[in-house]
């Protein structure tokens, strides 16, 4: 039998581990490694900037050593996803965002002197920011790289140990970057896990320190239900129905490129792109002519285009050719954009819809797929209004020059991230906190909101060799009742 190759950075090798954990029973594997990481953690609780920088170097060196070996899996994995696209949308933005965490390391670790007030003087107080320990990241398909490695990012800066669980229906991304991170990192800092709901379902479940879910928002309930089990703090991005809306002041030549690029990425299977469109009555028709000229004009020659992507399963395939359908026979106009639909390589040409019901599963259900409702709308605040009927959405994008209709939009409207006269660029900049509202989610990561979702601010105060409050201490008397009485004056 040829001899196992022994694993970098003192990795077991899948023999041993099987023998130790039983590669039958993933709780078992699952709880094997945490314990491993945990123990780590405890071994160096509060890690140096030396060293969390080295982890986030490995992890930068990481991803451009394999590259092309995760863009090639991630297509594979689709059937049809271009390398162009992949690069753009999970590789630049990862890296961008490992670089943004080395740049502010130091000033995100330091220690924050905390002024007190009179009745706490002399004392002295501080922040100290502690990672939490192991954390877990259970990542999606649809941006496989980037939804495990950004919050990845966060959890090695901040100085924690993570396990992380990429998706079942990416199989060949899954297996390269369980491969990749073996070769960088040692189990103890970070491990991959990887197979069905079976495995999900015992990875939520166990006592992570913190726990980040990107997903459905019914998953995401049973996420949470399950790390309540372990009080196990979360972050769930769950995504949601982000509207967009076009005012009366805006230029639809401008607009629409902007809505048919975030509506079109990745074939709509993104989480914070536009689900359904708000455009002023008088203005649908032509809204409707520009998008029909800007798909064509993005994508010509659709079904066949190199640079449109595949939806990942036949099931995801099927529930958007389902929820078409339903809506045409409740009555939804369908205006179809290109070619027709291709199953055996699941490229779905994009529509709209229009004079959807509400009661249609198009205007109930995330969308993620290439269909955009449009809903005709008489005012502004009947806008809103039918924005704030419905859950509170991930994202929401306005489209004008008329600054008071914008304050009105922003103040009158709750979502998870706003982009102002363009589409989904909100959340490419690490400055700016991620994360839903309501049922869109809850906690937020990227920058140094990552950090600090995976931090503990432990806050710590020195008393002074000299110090007053021995004047409150019993028996209780006519001192005592001055002091409160001071106190109460003065505090």
């Amino acid at each position: 039998m040829k001899p196992r190759t022994k694993p970098m950075y003192g990795q077991l090798s899948p023999m041993t581990e099987d023998r130790v954990t039983g590669a039958a029973d993933p709780a078992a594997r699952i709880a094997f490694i945490l314990e491993r990481q945990k123990a780590g953690w405890l071994s160096d609780p509060l890690p140096s900037r030396e060293v969390r920088l080295d982890r986030l170097d490995r992890l930068d060196r990481m991803v451009v050593a394999w590259q092309e070996r995760f863009c090639a899996a991630i297509s594979a994995d689709f059937g049809q996803r271009p390398l162009l696209l992949t690069t753009l949308t999970d590789v630049v933005p990862t890296r961008a965002a490992i670089r943004h965490a080395r740049r502010h390391l130091k000033r995100w670790m330091a220690r924050r002197r905390v002024s007190l007030g009179w009745t706490g003087k002399p004392a002295s107080a501080e922040i100290l920011r502690q990672p939490l320990g192991v954390v877990g990241i259970v990542a999606p398909w649809n941006y496989p790289l980037n939804l495990v490695l950004s919050p990845l990012t966060g959890a090695l800066a901040a100085g924690n140990r993570a396990m992380l669980k990429p998706s079942e229906l990416t199989p060949a991304f899954s297996e390269a970057l369980q491969q990749a991170v073996a070769e960088f990192f040692a189990e103890d800092e970070v491990a991959v896990v990887t197979g069905g709901p079976e495995v999900a379902q015992a990875f939520t479940a166990a006592p992570f320190d913190h726990l980040i879910f990107t997903g459905s928002t019914a998953v995401g309930r049973k996420v949470a239900e399950a790390a309540a089990r372990n009080l196990t703090p979360v972050t769930l991005e769950l995504g949601g129905k982000s509207p967009a809306i076009l005012d009366p002041s805006a230029d639809i030549a401008r607009a629409v490129p902007r809505l048919v690029w975030g509506k079109l990425l990745n074939a709509g299977q993104t989480c914070v792109a536009p689900d359904y469109a708000l455009v002023p009555r008088e203005r649908v028709d032509a809204f409707i002519a520009a998008v029909m000229a800007e798909v064509a004009r993005q994508y010509p020659g659709l079904p066949d285009n190199p640079d449109y992507t595949s939806i990942i399963s036949a099931r995801h395939f099927e529930r958007l050719e389902r929820l078409v359908e339903e809506a045409r026979d409740k009555g939804a106009t369908v205006v179809e954009l290109a070619g027709a639909n291709d199953a055996v390589r699941r490229m779905f040409a994009p529509v709209l819809l229009t004079g959807a019901p509400d009661d249609a599963a198009v205007m109930r259900e995330e969308i993620f797929g290439p269909i955009l409702p449009v809903i005709a709308y008489d005012t502004l605040e009947e806008a809103i209004a039918y924005i704030n009927q419905r859950d509170r959405p991930l994202a929401l994008y306005w489209f004008g020059t008329d600054r008071a209709a914008e304050t009105r939009v922003l103040e009158g409207t709750i979502a998870g991230g706003v982009t102002v006269n363009d589409t989904i660029l909100h959340l490419s900049q690490d400055d700016l906190p991620f994360g839903g509202v309501g049922a869109s989610g809850h906690g937020a990561y990227h920058g140094e909101a990552g950090f600090l979702a995976l931090s503990k601010e432990k806050p710590v105060l020195r008393q002074s060799t000299w110090s007053g409050v021995k004047l409150l201490y019993p028996p209780y008397g006519g001192v005592t009742r001055l002091m409160l009485k001071l106190l109460g004056r003065l505090g």
